[in-house]
């Protein structure tokens, strides 16, 4: 009961704080009494992996923090890794452990974790936390010096290169004094921290003169920190080829083609930050190129099994020390399986034609290959896109003029204007005779 009630205590005592960032005038009046204006303590998330965006985004924290004189500048991480080079690491590990203003790192809420080389970067903090339910560690082999990282954290390195620890066993360890459940608990002991004592209730409490200045990254930012995930820069990727591909199978550029290109393009930058493997990554593009082929033909056969194989091998090793979600795979694998050998094809059927009723008038009418038709392929007439299958598959080139000699569903059949068995305009006219 009494843990509750200190929980409850820090809530306020941290939205007390953060209210007073809002309205300085009575932040300045609670601390009349001491004549001086409290220190102004900042709070940024770091929160997926850590990436050139976010790398910037704490050096430019780190600048913002000691231009304002900042008390401190707290670092709320959920990372499970970083993307960064070894040497940006390092760069900005020297930048936090050398910082005039003191960078304290905390890993929370429940549930989060800080990995990797993440997890080196926050012992060149100067205090370490781990919120009740995270987990701090697998750091792995160091790659930042020891010069910069806490002396406690050299001492207990072995130990947590492959393995995590709680909250608990932050403390157990040495790296941590206190337990910090909350962001509030931690940021209200921070040196420079003040607070004071309420005594005008019924019970004491504390409450916190020192506001706290939360800050994230910029909406742009934000996105392409976003499609630098794992899972959105997959389906970004597979989502923007299979539009693209569909959009080459029709007429025009429409909506698709603008969403094929904007999900593609999202997908390709996240896929340049992210550990890629290049064969992995050529495999994804040979089953999009496999796929497009039987797409032609309305019909799945060899290379819709082809690009099946590739898309599956392509997805299960595309990224390099990265997973991806079973939930993610199956959504990429299935759905873009599915569309390409049922979907799309009827999509571009009906897209292409229109029923067989009322379409009569078209037989012997005239028009123009739009390209080498050997077995089907487009057909322009009217100055219409029709889909069509050749005639006793004679072979038609591009340009060549062709005619209308049957419709069979949605697709026109057609025949060369020269060497046609028969002149279907004559038998048109002994029809409407």
């Amino acid at each position: 009961m009494r843990r509750r009630i200190s929980l409850a205590l820090a809530f306020a005592a941290l939205a007390l704080a953060t209210v007073s960032t809002l309205t300085p005038s009575q932040a300045g009046a609670q601390d009349l009494k001491t004549g001086a204006e409290p220190p102004v303590f900042d709070v940024i998330q770091i929160s997926g992996l850590v990436d050139g965006i976010v790398a910037d985004f704490i050096e430019e924290s780190l600048r913002n923090a000691r231009d304002a004189s900042s008390g401190g500048l707290v670092l709320q991480v959920n990372s499970p890794g970083a993307v960064i080079s070894d040497e940006r690491l390092v760069e900005l590990a020297e930048q936090i452990r050398r910082s005039p203003v003191p960078v304290y790192a905390w890993v929370g809420p429940s549930g989060a974790v800080a990995k990797g080389r993440v997890a080196q970067l926050l012992a060149s903090a100067d205090e370490l936390a781990v919120a009740v339910g995270a987990s701090y560690g697998d750091t792995g082999g160091l790659v930042i010096p020891e010069e910069l990282l806490l002396p406690e954290f050299v001492a207990v390195a072995p130990d947590l290169r492959d393995d995590t620890v709680d909250e608990q066993g932050v403390i157990r360890l040495g790296l941590a004094e206190r337990d910090s459940p909350t962001l509030g608990f931690f940021v209200l002991d921070l040196p420079g921290f003040e607070t004071q004592i309420d005594t005008s209730g019924d019970q004491p409490v504390r409450v916190p003169l020192s506001p706290v200045r939360f800050s994230k990254p910029s909406l742009f930012d934000g996105w392409m920190h976003t499609f630098a995930s794992p899972a959105m820069a997959y389906l970004l990727f597979l989502i923007g080829g299979a539009l693209l591909v569909f959009e080459f199978f029709t007429a025009g550029v429409g909506i698709a083609g603008v969403v094929g290109a904007l999900c593609f393009i999202g997908g390709c930058y996240g896929l340049d930050v992210l550990p890629t493997r290049p064969w992995a990554l050529a495999l994804l593009v040979v089953a999009l190129l496999g796929y497009a082929i039987d797409v032609q033909t309305g019909v799945a056969r060899f290379w819709s099994v082809v690009a099946s194989v590739c898309l599956v091998i392509g997805s299960l090793f595309l990224f390099e020390g990265l997973s991806i979600s079973w939930i993610t795979l199956g959504a990429g694998v299935i759905g873009v399986a599915l569309s390409m050998i049922s979907g799309m094809p009827a999509m571009i059927r009906t897209r292409f034609g229109t029923p067989t009723i009322g379409r009569e008038w078209m037989i012997g009418e005239m028009g123009v290959a739009a390209e080498e038709l050997r077995r089907e392929g487009v057909v322009i007439v009217n100055s219409a896109p029709w889909k069509a299958r050749v005639n006793r598959t004679t072979p038609i080139a591009k340009g060549d003029p062709v005619r209308v000699v049957a419709i069979e569903g949605l697709f026109l059949e057609v025949e060369p204007e020269e060497g046609g068995a028969r002149d279907y305009r004559e038998r048109r006219a002994s029809n409407d005779d």
